[in-house]
């Protein structure tokens, strides 16, 4: 076993002191207790798809993968509890043989559930929130090895927060869902002018069960994506075989060779990116949701994610285009743009509010902090939110007055751990440190 653990895009890594595979509650129970005897921080990890260092574990590791059991499917309520190890692409599955399905999904299944949830990892929809909003329960071990449950009804103020809990609250071990009938969706991929986009997406963010769209900066198309919902007997026209195929081949091993000509000569960036723009294609076809959710992302980047207020979304991407242009910044990859719905979760992004997102990315070889600098000021500036799994350089100072309810998720970390117990460097500067950690 590798004592070095390095997550998906390799910006960060640790050497834990002690590295646990944990089978069960009691066993993750007894990792938390003895880690506390001899006085050692302790971090859950899952798939290493965040981009942030919010799972980093200086001391005592916790693989989760061991966790990853389906407990128990009722088709007749649609709640299904799972291990909080179980990967979203192991789950989809596994939901679609009872009937069943998530209600919505980001477009990525690489993550664990307790990962996908603890971050605040969402899709896109009006009318639908991450996948946090799903949740109906949640089993943790907490700071003293105790384990507890948490619903709407009991303890909800920890329900309230566990749900978007950064792995600050505890160790999530066991997860019950709420999912619905399986279900199709019917996809258009369609290229349009950026301008037209822009003056028309409030619209179709409206009129379309789930809308998103990708944007070179340095280009004027992007590319739409509309999905409506369909029952799940629907007969379907999946991509085929070939066309599939074709895909992962430009948009991975193609996509790469672009990158790495970018890379090292900049000035090219522009123009690849143009053709890279051009060359997106416009096509229809009907699947089920979980396969059209998801996509396959081969080609390495580094990613931050702001959540603003959506009436502000086409001013902000005026903004960074602007901002691109006139520092002749070479930007490699598209801005991804996508709508949902507000939610009641503490620490969630999209608390109290509907939201857009717009994330940034940049090729894991290329220089990316001056661009990135950019969007994190531009988007705070329509007030924006980290996404907890993504880069940003924001404290808790700066987080505070963004979260109405900040300081009732702090005096509840403080409370349940205020050795902190499941610390690292990355919770000590968005939520400050622990109580025994203060000087």
């Amino acid at each position: 076993m590798s004592d070095v653990w390095r997550n998906w895009a390799g910006n960060e890594e640790a050497r834990p002191r002690r590295i646990r595979r944990p089978a069960d509650t009691e066993a993750v129970a007894e990792a938390v207790k003895a880690a506390v005897r001899d006085g050692l921080r302790v971090k859950a990890v899952g798939s290493g798809h965040s981009f942030s260092a919010v799972a980093v574990a200086p001391d005592v590791q916790l693989r989760l993968d061991g966790l990853d059991a389906l407990h128990a499917v009722d088709p007749g309520t649609g709640l299904v509890t799972v291990g909080a190890g179980m990967p979203l692409w192991k789950l989809n599955p596994l939901l679609a043989a009872h009937g069943l399905a998530l209600e919505n999904m980001g477009d990525i299944d690489r993550q664990t559930v307790s990962g996908a949830i603890s971050t605040g990892t969402h899709g896109s929809g009006i009318r639908f929130g991450g996948i946090a909003t799903q949740v109906r329960a949640l089993e943790l071990v907490l700071a003293d090895g105790t384990v507890t449950t948490c619903t709407p009804t009991e303890r909800p103020e920890l329900f309230a927060a566990a749900r978007v809990g950064l792995g600050a609250l505890g160790i999530l071990t066991r997860v019950t869902l709420q999912t619905v009938p399986l279900f199709a969706l019917h996809a258009r991929d369609a290229a349009m002018p950026a301008a037209e986009t822009l003056e028309r997406a409030q619209e179709l963010a409206d009129t379309h069960d789930h809308f998103e769209f990708f944007w070179f900066p340095h280009s004027d198309v992007t590319l739409t994506r509309r999905f409506e919902r369909l029952p799940g007997d629907t007969p379907l026209a999946p991509i085929g075989a070939f066309s599939r195929r074709l895909d992962e081949a430009v948009s991975g091993p193609g996509f790469e060779a672009l990158n790495r000509i970018g890379t090292r000569f900049p000035r090219l960036v522009p123009p690849i990116t143009r053709f890279a723009a051009r060359a997106m294609s416009s096509r229809t076809w009907t699947d089920h949701a979980y396969r059209i959710f998801a996509s396959v992302r081969d080609v390495r980047f580094h990613e931050g994610e702001f959540a603003i207020p959506r009436e502000h979304a086409v001013d902000a991407l005026r903004e960074i285009r602007r901002w691109v242009d006139t520092h002749e910044e070479p930007v490699s990859f598209p801005l991804e743009v996508r709508f949902a719905a507000a939610d009641d979760i503490w620490l969630s992004t999209a608390q109290g509010r509907d939201t857009c997102y717009i994330a940034f990315h940049q090729y894991h070889r290329m220089p990316y902090r001056r661009y990135f600098d950019a969007c994190q000021r531009i988007l705070g500036e329509h007030g924006g939110r980290p996404h907890w799994g993504k880069m940003h350089d924001l404290d808790a100072a700066r987080l505070r007055p963004r979260y109405p309810h900040f300081d009732d998720f702090v005096a509840l970390r403080d409370a349940l751990d205020p050795a902190g117990v499941f610390a690292n460097p990355y919770l000590d500067r968005v939520l400050g440190p622990a109580p025994e950690g203060r000087s």
